[in-house]
């Protein structure tokens, strides 16, 4: 069957399962079984004929959609909260996945362009940093307390402060997405230069080692959180630049509500980086090693398994489902 055929014969009923993915159209989960079984049918038909179209990609979008609504429907006894963080969140990392993969390519050439530029211009750290701060760190550290910086104020003014400033950092990278993506990379840009401007100047003065036991202490959180803000970000940015089958209008509202449900999902691990930050980094240098290692390397593997490894999980375990639904 030629492809433009097979569209023209099914276009009403896959638009109908869109009206019913968006709320339009109420179905019991009955129906909504015997759609999304019907809707494999056809998808399994465009993989095997058409595997490479576009038509391919939009069925496995829509599939994809339409089980998570059936899975929503048969869940309504689980707790909302619980079920956004364990399966929904998983699932939309998962399909958005190469764009995490991106965030943290771009993160990464980003970070080393202000390394690079800290090497070769020694008054860089100045003009990203900020002369003060530098010259203030620049005491703390011959005074051997290279983390002093993060000794000021209140335990809980400083946390307060720190949160909603992160918060706001995060909502950036995230909201600049509607240019396009343009608007994150560049802010992404910004904060990895600073980053990276940021670590080699403590590299310069020999105090390398005794910055990261505490910046890294709520960096991990942060900066992570940071590029998964990027990601959905740029998730937004494509979903305007490449509508696919969708009305632009349309791909706008999905790489909306997609990305929004990733960006929320950063907002705990950014609050508990404020907290690590306002009451725990002061104390950094005070602590045991083993101390700062644990916690470090505790949250990267916190934060690297939902985000990496949680979502492949999640998706398996949907697919063994899908399955014995089928089945």
């Amino acid at each position: 069957m030629r492809e433009v055929y097979f569209i023209k014969q099914n276009k009403e009923k896959w638009l109908g399962i869109e009206q019913v993915i968006q709320g339009k159209i109420k179905k019991n989960p009955d129906d909504l079984s015997s759609l999304y079984i019907n809707l494999i049918n056809d998808l399994s038909f465009a993989q095997t004929y058409y595997p490479k179209s576009n038509t391919t990609v939009y069925l496995n979008h829509l599939s994809s959609q339409i089980f998570q609504k059936i899975y929503k429907t048969k869940r309504v006894e689980e707790n909302r909260f619980l079920y956004f963080f364990k399966t929904e969140v998983p699932l939309l990392v998962y399909q958005y996945r190469r764009y995490l993969g991106y965030a943290f390519l771009f993160f990464t050439l980003f970070t080393l362009i202000g390394v690079l530029s800290a090497i070769y211009d020694k008054d860089f750290a100045n003009v990203i940093l900020g002369e003060d701060y530098v010259n203030q760190t620049i005491e703390n550290i011959k005074d051997g307390n290279a983390v002093g910086i993060y000794q000021s104020g209140s335990t809980w003014g400083s946390t307060i402060g720190i949160i909603f400033n992160n918060i706001g950092v995060g909502a950036k990278l995230y909201i600049y997405g509607i240019t396009g993506g343009v608007g994150t990379l560049w802010a992404l840009l910004s904060n990895s230069v600073m980053l990276g401007s940021f670590q080699y100047f403590f590299y310069d003065y020999g105090a390398l080692k005794d910055s990261a036991r505490g910046i890294w202490l709520h960096g991990v959180f942060e900066i992570f959180a940071m590029v998964i803000e990027a990601m959905c970000g740029l998730i937004l940015g494509a979903s305007i630049l490449f509508p696919r089958t969708f009305s632009r209008f349309n791909s706008f509202k999905n790489g909306f509500r997609d990305s929004f449900k990733i960006f929320l999902s950063t907002v705990p691990f950014t609050i508990c980086a404020g907290i690590i930050e306002g009451y725990v980094t002061r104390h950094a240098l005070k602590m045991p090693l083993f101390l700062n290692l644990i916690i470090i390397f505790g949250c990267l593997a916190v934060i690297g398994f939902y985000y990496f490894v949680y979502p492949s999980i999640v998706n398996k375990k949907i697919n063994n489902q899908i399955n014995d639904a089928v089945l």
